[in-house]
């Protein structure tokens, strides 16, 4: 079967790791350090803190947004449900709104509709790697003193109007999963603009532990002293993982334009074939293509995902909206909400696209997509 998404691991991410475990550190060590400035280097220049996932990465922005209960976020639906569980568990209720119908990313008119007294957060997904509309967005959140999430899980290494993903919201995240731009193994990242806003990420992800004395609000003690003011949890990334981040960093460019060029072939190939739509692209965006969301039309995308995975071909179907989970029916959330969003999952189906994938390869995936579409 070949998969839809796969990691590529050279020999010098091996060496990498395996450099660190002769060394004297396994976890929070010079790695973690040089992993976060080689990440804010990336997102102009605004401090990183490494976590354990990209889940833990947004868990750590709504707990340093301070949002609890009473308040709302403004999500889109068309993510993986770790965009807003977080927010959830916190306490806050969500407020899902559209997507735009050809990107499936969040519709700043939708988000808008959604926009409350309560809202504390406008939470957006680089859906496939192509980066919202963030000058909107940013509009919409400051009209009533919201923060604005980028969730970049898939867009590492991406821009919007010529700015890099990591300086387009007050607060980014980044998921290192295997099939994402980039590796760690499991891991991710949280980017704050604000210096404040990050330290507070910083010491959710530390177990809460204050270490600067001048905040210290007992002052009797030693130079061993720490203390917590605010509960925590331990979601540091280690130097292994981090080893494997940085090597996996210096080939960033060349993942990137590998994807750039299996996306090219799949549009040229596909974008004038019936009952199916190529992804759109718009023009002040440079994409880090994660996904290559292909829609069939018809109502036989189904059909066409069966056929494929009889063939050998792994594709893949993301994402159900967020609000058909379980977790959200049994809060009241219905369907209809979104109806581009459920257009939208009703036709995606996305292809194979990983950097290791060969042209060959490539070919054969459409091949046995043309054929299931007869």
């Amino acid at each position: 079967m070949l998969p839809y998404g796969r990691q590529s691991i050279s020999e010098d991410d091996i060496s990498a790791v395996v450099e660190i475990l002769r060394g004297d550190w396994l976890t929070t060590g010079p790695a973690v350090a040089a992993l976060e400035s080689e990440i804010s280097r990336l997102s102009g220049g605004h401090r990183a803190v490494t976590a354990t996932s990209g889940t833990a990465a947004l868990h750590m922005a709504y707990a340093a947004a301070g949002i609890g209960p009473g308040d709302e976020i403004v999500a889109t639906p068309m993510t993986f449900i770790a965009t807003t569980a977080a927010a959830s568990m916190l306490g806050a209720r969500v407020r899902f709104a559209d997507v735009e119908e050809d990107t499936g990313l969040i519709d700043p008119s939708a988000v808008a509709a959604q926009l409350s007294d309560r809202t504390k957060v406008i939470a957006a997904v680089d859906y496939a790697g192509h980066p919202a509309d963030y000058d909107a967005l940013q509009s919409l959140a400051d009209s009533v003193g919201a923060l604005t999430l980028d969730d970049a899980a898939h867009s590492i290494g991406g821009s919007y109007r010529g700015r890099p993903v990591g300086d387009l919201a007050d607060m980014t995240t980044f998921s290192f999963f295997p099939t994402k731009n980039l590796t760690t193994g499991e891991g991710g990242a949280f980017v704050a603009k604000d210096p404040v806003l990050a330290q507070r990420a910083h010491e959710f992800h530390y177990i809460g532990l204050v270490r600067d004395p001048d905040r210290f609000r007992i002052t009797t003690e030693g130079p061993w002293h720490q203390e917590v003011h605010e509960f925590g949890l331990n979601y540091r990334l280690p130097d292994i993982a981090s080893a494997l981040g940085l090597s996996q960093l210096q080939r960033l460019e060349a993942f990137k334009r590998r994807r750039a060029e299996i996306t090219a072939r799949y549009n040229a190939a596909l974008s004038d074939v019936d009952g199916v739509r190529i992804p759109t692209q718009r023009d002040d965006v440079d994409p880090v293509w994660h996904l290559y969301p292909l829609r069939v039309e018809g109502g036989r995308r189904r059909e066409v995902f069966d056929k494929m995975r009889a063939a050998g071909i792994g594709v893949q179907v993301n994402y159900m909206p967020v609000y058909w989970h379980p977790v959200y029916t049994e809060q009241g959330y219905k369907r209809g909400m979104c109806p581009n969003a459920e257009s939208f999952y009703a036709e995606e189906l996305s292809l194979p696209i990983f950097p290791g994938l060969s042209d060959a390869q490539v070919d054969d995936v459409i091949d046995t997509l043309l054929t299931a579409m007869r």
